[in-house]
């Protein structure tokens, strides 16, 4: 039973090492133009990030990422991710923010069907991501 569980470890650092080497070619651009605030109420108001993410059909990485920071951010309020293909949602996703405004949010970006041991890409092409957050607001007239 040992020989198999360290058999197992020495299986999974390799792994982990493989994917370590691998590139990764998935881009993910911000403009500071896609960056709206709408005001909620005198004392906070929603900024919306719009970023465009590129995940090529050859990627062999599982995993994708979406991080970011905010000097400023209303506490008790989580950051909401909405990614879009073609203008249609294909997944949302709820983070709360880190005390200094960090945020970080790891989705499945390859998946393997246990069954035939193939992979399959669960994101590829190009998507469009709305990153929403609540600040306070720092100017009266806004």
């Amino acid at each position: 039973m040992n020989s198999k569980m360290n058999l197992l470890i020495v299986g999974s650092i390799i792994a982990v090492f493989a994917i370590m080497i691998v590139p990764n070619d998935a881009i993910a651009e911000i403009d500071q133009n896609n960056i709206n605030v709408r005001q909620i109420n005198d004392k906070m108001s929603l900024e919306i990030t719009t970023v465009t993410m590129t995940v090529p059909e050859n990627n062999k990485l599982p995993w994708g990422k979406v991080w970011g920071s905010s000097s400023e951010v209303v506490e008790r309020y989580p950051v909401i991710i909405q990614f879009y293909k073609e203008n249609e949602a294909v997944h949302v996703a709820q983070v709360d923010t880190k005390g200094d405004g960090s945020y970080e949010y790891k989705f499945r970006a390859r998946t393997v069907d246990h069954n035939t041991g193939e992979s399959k890409d669960i994101f590829y092409g190009d998507y469009t991501v709305k990153i929403f957050k609540v600040i306070p607001n720092t100017n009266p007239t806004v």
